[in-house]
């Protein structure tokens, strides 16, 4: 996981997660392994916040944007 990037949806910050050690991970595992299993996904792990921004200060067309995707870091 890189450092300082935006918070996704569940507005965790990365450095959160890692200062959660070993324990942490042993229970991320155990709750991903469960999603895999049942197949049943939170609404909020699969959320996706889109955001475009401009290349050029005058941007009008859609290839003066470029895209960013906000993702939760626990998904």
């Amino acid at each position: 996981m890189r450092n300082k990037k935006a918070t996704g949806n569940d507005y965790v910050p990365e450095h959160v997660l890692k200062l959660l050690g070993e324990a942490g991970l042993i229970i991320m595992t155990k709750l991903i392994n469960t999603i895999n299993e049942t197949g049943e996904w939170r609404k909020d792990f699969t959320d996706v916040t889109m955001i475009a921004l401009k290349k050029k200060p005058q941007a009008t067309k859609r290839r003066d944007h470029r895209t960013i995707s906000l993702i939760a870091p626990t998904a």
